[in-house]
């Protein structure tokens, strides 16, 4: 019985993990209501599967396989769609456009002003007035664009050209090298060493994090209370 309860456990938490890759990736506050109601139903069927050991597990197994080809079915409806996809996804409603607030659309989408002065304060905004518009989407977020003159000042504003940004790049993790993020970034061991070297570090082992942005190295240093045994030389 036991090994029936594992092996039902095993096996329905791999096929709903790989239900939830098959629909794909997204963050729960922003699951349509169509997929939130697959995800609830997904779980709900799941959870019989495993508490009700006389139905064959692969009967849950077809429902959900089922729940999952029935989301993917819509969604790519949806995408060639716009009728069925503002039947499934919703549409936006503006809440505030030209720092007026919309009683209509307050109204219909049932939203308390309460509850969108929060939302502002929350994206430090103090006033209605300050905001060009202000849209609810479909996945319940509040979307605020400030006005012109309460927006925060940008390098085009002031005519200043910056570099782009560039993704640091993790090359020393609790004390370990990472080989393949130094080849990625065309770098060697050697070059890393020197480096750490520079900044007064006699090894890797010192070094709890180092990242590389594309023009210097930062290094965390690691705390005194855990430093990693230093079991081998620099050089």
């Amino acid at each position: 019985m036991i090994w029936t309860l594992v092996i039902r456990t095993i096996f329905t938490y791999l096929f709903v993990l790989l239900s939830l890759r098959i629909m794909g990736k997204r963050e729960i506050g922003k699951l349509s209501i169509f997929d939130l109601v697959v995800s609830i139903m997904i779980a709900e069927i799941s959870a019989v599967a495993l508490q009700d050991l006389r139905l064959p597990v692969w009967h849950g197994a077809v429902v959900i396989a089922l729940l999952v080809l029935l989301q993917i079915g819509v969604s790519y409806l949806s995408l060639h769609s716009k009728k069925i996809h503002d039947i499934m996804e919703g549409k936006p409603a503006v809440l505030i456009e030209n720092g007026q607030i919309n009683d209509s659309e307050m109204k219909r989408t049932r939203y308390a002003v309460a509850d969108l002065l929060l939302q502002l304060r929350e994206k430090d905004i103090s006033a209605v007035a300050d905001v060009e518009f202000a849209v609810l989407e479909t996945s319940g977020k509040l979307s605020v664009f400030a006005k012109a003159n309460k927006r925060p000042v940008t390098p085009d504003d002031l005519g200043i050209t910056v570099m782009p940004a560039t993704m640091t790049t993790s090359v020393i993790v609790d004390g370990q090298i990472d080989d393949d993020k130094l080849s990625a970034i065309g770098k060697s061991r050697h070059w890393l060493r020197e480096q750490l070297v520079a900044q007064g570090y006699e090894s890797e082992k010192d070094v709890f994090y180092a990242g590389w942005n594309g023009q210097t190295l930062h290094i965390d240093r690691v705390d005194k209370d855990s430093q990693i045994k230093k079991d081998s030389p620099l050089l």
